[in-house]
C-alpha cells in the first residue's frame, strides 16, 4: 500500500498533452490537500477492486487532479479514462477518516472534461444518444412500440444469444441487455395531478415521478402515491415536471443539468407543497444538491437551496413523520427480505437505517443484510452503459451476495440498481420489489403469493 511517504509516480502516457483544466471551477486545491493518502478508500472503491490500478482509485484520481492543477500532467485521453472509470458511488467519502470531499472533487472534474477534452466520435455519439433520450420520458416513449415488437418477436433473446451486438458495440449491447419488458403501462401516466389524503390531511407533498421510473416502473410510483395518501398526505403530481437532472449532472453536462433544475424548481414552487418527495435514490441525491448546481445563478441560487431543503426521500420522510396506516402481513409466516443499499442513499444522502426501520414495521418481515452491502452494483446512473466491462463484473458480485443471504425477496429503492440486479439475476431466482410496493401491499392487505 502506498503512503504519503511514497509519492505516486504518474503514468508517462499522461504527460503527452499540455492541455489541462480551465479556470472555471477546477478541483479545489484545498479539498485536494485534505487527502493524506492513507489508502482507506481503496478497498471500498468498486473500480479499484475490478481494475486493480492505483490511478483508478479515489486516491489515485486525487493525485492526478493535483498534477493537472499544477501543470505536471495533462487532461489527456489516458487521464480522462481514469476519471471516467469512477462510478461516483461515493463509498470513499463514507470510508475516509480525513473527511475528504471526493464527491465535490469528481463533480468539478466532470464538466472540465466536457469542456476541455474532445472524446472520440463513437463516445460522443453514445453520450448524445443517452442524454438526448433518458432525461425525457416523452422521447423515451416514442421508442417503446418498436422495442415492444422487438421483444415480442424474440429478437432480444436472439441478439443476446448470438452476441452480435456485443461484438459491434459493447455499450449498445449493455443498453439492450438492461431493457426491462415493455408493457402497456409503460405508455401512460395513470396518476392524477392530485391524490387526496385518506382521513385527516397531515401534509401537502409534491411527488417527483423520475424518468426511467416514470416509464418502466410505473407501479412503483402508483404504490408510492397510495402509501403517502394512506398516511395522511395530499399528493401533488405536477404534469409539467421534468427530469431531476441527475443523469447529466453526474456526467458533467452542466448546461443541460442547470436547465432541468430551473424547470423543476419553477414547477414545484407553483405547487406550493410542504415537502418534495422522491422514491429513487440517485434522483434524491441530486435534488438535494440544487444549491450547488446553481451556485453561480444569482436569480435561482436561493430558490434552489430552499427547494432542496424541502426534498425528502420517501423512506426518510415516512420515518420522520411516522406511519398512521395499519400494516398487515405479506405472507402467512415470516418473510426473509434482503434490503439493497443504493449508493446515493447510503453514501450520498446518509440514509441507511430509515428504510430498514420502515420495512421492519411490516408484520412478519425478517430483514437480512448481505456481505459487502456498501459495494456498488455497477449501475451508477448510466455507468453500466458507458463502462460496461467494469459494470459487468460488479453486477454478479452484488447478486451473489444478495442471494447468499437466503432471502426470498430483494427490496431495492433505486430503478438503476433494480435493472442492474435483474440483469444478472438467474431467471426466476428471487423476487425484487421497491420498499414502497411492499408497504402498499401491506397497507391494502394484499399478500404476496408463492412466497
Amino acid at each position: 500500500m502506498q503512503t504519503s511517504e511514497q509519492p505516486l509516480k504518474l503514468d508517462p502516457s499522461l504527460t503527452t498533452n499540455p492541455d489541462g483544466f480551465d479556470a472555471h471551477d477546477p478541483p479545489s486545491p484545498e479539498l485536494i490537500n485534505a487527502c493524506v493518502h492513507c489508502g482507506f478508500c481503496l478497498t471500498t472503491c468498486p473500480s479499484y477492486r475490478v481494475i486493480g490500478k492505483e490511478m483508478d482509485s479515489p486516491r489515485g484520481r486525487i493525485y492526478l487532479m493535483e498534477a493537472i492543477n499544477k501543470g505536471e500532467a495533462p487532461l489527456s485521453p489516458a487521464s480522462v479514462q481514469h476519471f471516467d472509470s469512477c462510478l461516483g458511488c461515493l463509498a470513499c467519502t463514507t470510508a475516509c477518516p480525513s473527511g475528504v470531499q471526493y464527491d465535490k472533487l469528481i463533480a468539478a472534474v466532470r464538466p472540465q472534461i466536457q469542456r476541455q477534452h474532445q472524446r472520440p466520435l463513437p463516445q460522443r455519439l453514445l453520450r448524445q444518444l443517452i442524454f438526448s433520450l433518458f432525461p425525457y420520458p416523452d422521447r423515451l416513449r416514442l421508442l417503446l412500440a418498436p422495442l415492444a415488437l422487438y421483444q415480442r418477436l424474440g429478437l432480444s433473446q436472439l441478439v443476446q444469444k448470438t452476441g452480435v451486438l456485443q461484438r459491434l458495440s459493447p455499450n449498445l449491447a449493455a443498453m439492450e441487455s438492461l431493457l426491462p419488458p415493455v408493457t402497456p403501462k409503460c405508455f401512460q401516466d395513470n396518476l392524477p395531478e392530485v391524490v387526496p389524503a385518506q382521513g385527516e390531511r397531515r401534509y401537502r407533498v409534491g411527488m417527483i415521478l423520475g424518468c426511467v421510473q416514470r416509464v418502466f416502473f410505473t407501479g412503483v410510483n402508483e404504490a408510492t402515491a397510495r402509501v403517502l395518501a394512506a398516511n395522511g398526505c395530499e399528493v401533488v403530481i405536477p404534469r409539467d415536471q421534468g427530469c431531476c437532472s441527475a443523469l447529466p449532472a453526474h456526467q458533467g453536462e452542466e448546461a443541460q443539468a442547470e436547465a432541468l433544475v430551473r424547470q423543476m424548481i419553477d414547477c414545484f414552487e407553483a405547487a406550493q407543497v410542504d415537502y418534495v418527495i422522491i422514491n429513487a435514490a440517485g434522483c434524491g441525491h441530486t435534488l438535494k444538491e440544487y444549491g450547488h448546481i446553481l451556485r453561480h445563478d444569482d436569480a435561482y441560487h436561493e430558490r434552489a437551496v430552499a427547494f432542496s431543503n424541502r426534498v425528502r426521500d420517501v423512506q426518510e420522510f415516512l420515518m420522520e413523520v411516522g406511519l398512521t396506516a395499519t400494516l398487515h402481513p405479506l405472507t402467512p409466516g415470516s418473510l426473509p427480505v434482503v434490503y439493497q443499499d443504493a449508493c446515493h442513499l447510503l453514501h450520498g444522502q446518509k440514509i441507511s437505517q430509515q428504510p430498514r426501520q420502515l420495512l421492519s414495521q411490516i408484520p412478519g418481515i425478517e430483514l437480512r443484510d448481505p456481505l459487502d452491502a456498501a459495494l456498488c452494483c455497477g449501475s451508477a446512473g448510466v455507468y453500466n452503459m458507458l463502462q460496461p466491462q467494469v459494470a459487468a463484473e460488479l453486477g454478479p458480485m452484488k447478486v451473489t451476495n444478495l442471494l447468499n443471504t437466503g432471502a426470498h425477496l430483494i427490496a431495492s429503492a433505486n430503478p438503476g440498481c433494480s435493472l442492474q440486479i435483474q440483469r444478472y439475476m438467474p431467471e426466476n431466482q428471487i423476487l425484487l420489489m421497491h420498499p414502497m410496493e411492499l408497504l402498499d401491499r401491506s397497507i391494502r392487505n394484499q399478500p404476496l403469493s408463492g412466497l
